[in-house]
């Protein structure tokens, strides 16, 4: 059970984008803390957004802080370096489980990835990373993990504050069960962890019965997971990331870290850093370069849009490496 609760929290820092080890506990709001202005304005939005006064605080009445979320947020969990984050996730058993997922909704898989034009590999390797085809898919109660982070957590209040307002609207749309609903700290949801937002705008009704059920429906998980690379522009058969043959980098040269691509191919690769294998690429396309640290080298990769892509789901270029380079074990290992 360790180890499940462990990858959750990996991974709902790494989803949200909670890559800063500096975080501190002053920058966190008391349990007991006057928090009365940030909750009024919470209300007074809900109401702005239809809901009657008491909706609203029947909703927020079912909240509870939860000093385990803060512990979650504030664990840096994300700093490993490639060479041991990688294991977590590129496993055997991992892999076994992706090709039994695969076979089995293999015609769901086929459906989405022709529908929206994302390789079938691609989406798989999310779903099983992000909760082990739906085996974690995490313990919090959402409404007290958002409820925590938007009123008690000062560096993310506003987001999360705005997740648990997307939440009431989530829970109305698709008649969720708010007390029952578990996910991960961070308040994201079922197969794929959505966070409310994302469920909202990105979940696909993918089997037609008249709801969109991200937590117990994997054909519906599928599909939205399909549709959210689609509608972040994924280009189907483009390449996703080459590796570089230095293991320096020109001094001119930056590590990506977050930020929208400003290189291109053309001002990565020259005569000092070249690609490991020859390929054709088109030079005046956006580029990053990705960082991996090994046991005994640095490596560096060439990352390319659909690698960027990736990054929409989760901002860390670590996570996103993890799913491009499991994506091609599901690949190479799947059999029809």
């Amino acid at each position: 059970m360790k180890l499940r609760s462990s990858l959750i929290v990996i991974m709902a820092a790494l989803t949200l984008g909670l890559t800063s080890p500096t975080t501190q506990a002053a920058t966190v709001v008391a349990a007991d803390g006057d928090i009365s202005p940030a909750k009024q304005a919470f209300i007074q939005a809900q109401l702005d957004a239809g809901f009657t006064e008491s909706e609203v605080e029947q909703f927020l009445a079912k909240a509870n802080y939860n000093q385990k979320v803060i512990d979650a947020i504030t664990t840096p969990w994300e700093a490993k370096p490639w060479h041991l984050y990688q294991p977590i996730f590129l496993t055997e058993q991992r892999l076994a489980k992706g090709i039994e997922f695969w076979q089995r909704y293999a015609d769901t898989i086929t459906k989405a990835a022709n529908e929206f034009q994302v390789e079938p590999e691609i989406i798989v390797a999310i779903i099983g990373i992000e909760t082990f085809y739906g085996g974690y898919l995490g313990n919090y109660p959402v409404i007290d993990a958002l409820y925590t982070l938007g009123f008690h957590y000062t560096p993310r209040a506003k987001f999360f504050s705005k997740e648990l307002a997307n939440l009431q609207m989530l829970a109305k749309e698709e008649q969720l069960d708010i007390s029952n609903l578990k996910g991960s700290y961070a308040g994201a949801m079922g197969f794929g962890q959505f966070i409310p937002s994302s469920y909202r705008h990105y979940a696909v009704d993918f089997d037609n019965d008249g709801q969109r059920d991200l937590i117990g429906n994997p054909i519906d998980a599928i599909g939205s997971v399909a549709n959210y690379f689609h509608q972040h522009r994924w280009q189907k058969g483009e390449p996703i990331a080459l590796p570089l043959t230095n293991h320096t980098l020109p001094e001119h040269l930056k590590v990506w870290q977050g930020e929208k691509l400003h290189y291109q191919v053309a001002d990565i690769l020259s005569p000092q850093i070249s690609l490991a294998q020859n390929t054709d690429l088109d030079i005046n396309q956006p580029a990053m370069i990705v960082e991996l640290v090994q046991a005994q080298q640095t490596d560096y990769w060439l990352g390319l849009h659909n690698f960027y892509v990736i990054t929409r789901y989760n901002r860390s270029p670590l996570y996103a490496m993890a799913v491009y380079q499991f994506s091609q074990q599901l690949k190479d290992s799947y059999v029809k």
